[in-house]
């Protein structure tokens, strides 16, 4: 499956020749959403709304720009666009969108002068669609790059994954994600490199793999990937209703997808964040956090496989 839950539709707009891009999730009417940051460098908006005890817990828009900081100005497209369909939270005499947003670094790639504007957010809201999105070098994904110890300019390509998995009871778990990472991708079950520094070997001769260069490399004496110019952007969505306080621990749980399927995961120069969206609903079953915990986490690795995975 590489689809996110019916309902869920998901908008690429990108800037092919500045090499930059944002993907627009617009989910389902009422859906409420919980988000956990584990980078060192991140670039967001509007993650603190979702706070279990809040007034606010629903969402009618995720972004994942690229850009840097300057990518946020696509959520306010974003914005408009659902104020002008009548979408937003009741305010007193106005409705209120609640966008939320997350950046990744691709300034060093393509145009460091070109970055998703309002006009591309609204792009994208009009390109979304229901089914399986584009993935690989789109929207979010078109400048992202993945294992950048030795620069930007020795990465393997990153971008856009999607995976999705069934529960026993029908139920279903899906990811989407922006792939810019720092460290290098791998196979979640075997670690067999993926996409990672473009050499040919490392200091003995075996496949270069950062992870280890870095424990073990005395010639590494400065990390060239950039401060701060890293990330993995990742959204879970599932059909289980949950409240927001047990919604919260299955973003948590999807950040270990990231540290399966990419080494070194969470690193200070990464700005990892995983948004988890679901119907609004009481305390689940423990059975059925369980399963959907684990099916978080796994749907997340499989994802950023499928974000490098050749096209």
């Amino acid at each position: 499956m590489t689809a996110l839950p019916t309902g869920y539709r998901v908008g690429h707009a990108e800037d092919g020749v500045g090499l930059t891009g944002c993907t627009v999730i617009l989910p389902p009417a009422g859906t409420i959403a919980a988000v956990d940051v584990r980078g060192g460098s991140p670039g967001t908006r509007e993650t603190g709304v979702f706070a279990p005890g809040n007034l606010i817990s629903e969402i009618h828009a995720l972004v994942f720009a690229g850009g840097s900081a300057f990518g946020l100005a696509a959520a306010s497209g974003v914005t408009a666009w659902l104020r002008e369909r009548g979408a937003g939270v009741p305010v007193g005499p106005a409705r209120v969108p609640i966008v939320a947003a997350a950046v990744l670094f691709d300034l060093a790639v393509g145009d460091p002068n070109a970055f998703p504007d309002e006009a591309m957010g609204r792009r994208a809201c009009d390109l979304a669609t229901e089914g399986a999105p584009g993935r690989g070098r789109v929207g979010a994904g078109t400048g992202a790059t993945a294992g950048k110890l030795l620069g930007a300019g020795r990465a393997s390509p990153g971008g856009i994954g999607v995976a999705a998995q069934r529960l026993p009871d029908g139920a279903v778990v899906a990811a989407l994600v922006a792939v810019n990472a720092f460290g290098d991708v791998v196979d979640p079950d075997t670690g067999a490199p993926l996409a990672g520094p473009r050499v040919a070997s490392g200091a003995a001769g075996v496949p270069y793999v950062s992870e280890r260069a870095l424990r073990e490399d005395a010639r590494i004496d400065s990390p060239l990937g950039g401060v701060g110019a890293n990330t993995t952007l990742v959204c879970v969505a599932t059909t289980v209703p949950f409240d927001t306080g047990s919604l919260k621990r299955v973003a948590i749980e999807a950040h270990g997808g990231i540290s399966r399927a990419i080494r070194p995961a969470h690193t200070v120069v990464d700005g990892d964040v995983a948004f988890a969206l679901a119907p609004p609903g009481p305390v689940p079953a423990l059975l059925a956090r369980l399963r959907v915990g684990a099916a978080a986490a796994h749907v997340v690795a499989r994802a950023i496989v499928d974000a490098v995975a050749p096209r």
